[in-house]
């Protein structure tokens, strides 16, 4: 009895794989074997920062939210403690907002808890 393979299922794999890796330079992009390995390396890169551009988000918060708190005689350690104590449940990102875009409301925010 000849040997049953499934070439439906092997070539819609490779396709699968070489679509994912469309816009590659070279053989990254035509190579089944180097598409592979460059596309693997591409989802574990984007889990990765997936995770990491929260981490920087929130770095970029708490930067322009001190600069602007120092900007209206406090820090950003005083800030956040006097707001927690006042219980001003306003997270970091609307926080980050308000000091970029409404410096007027920022400085309300600060002198409503000092």
């Amino acid at each position: 009895m000849p040997r049953s393979v499934n070439s439906v299922a092997s070539r819609a794999r490779r396709k699968k794989i070489l679509k994912m890796a469309k816009g590659y330079f070279g053989a990254r992009s035509k190579v089944y074997t180097v598409a592979k390995n460059a596309v693997e390396r591409g989802l574990q890169y984007a889990y990765r920062d997936r995770r990491n551009k929260k981490r920087a988000f929130r770095r970029l918060w708490i930067t322009r939210i001190n600069a602007a708190a120092r900007m209206n005689g406090t820090t950003y350690s005083r800030l956040m403690h006097k707001l927690s104590e006042n219980n001003v449940e306003l997270n970091r990102k609307v926080l980050a907002d308000l000091a970029m875009n409404h410096p007027a409301t920022f400085k309300s925010v600060v002198d409503s808890v000092n």
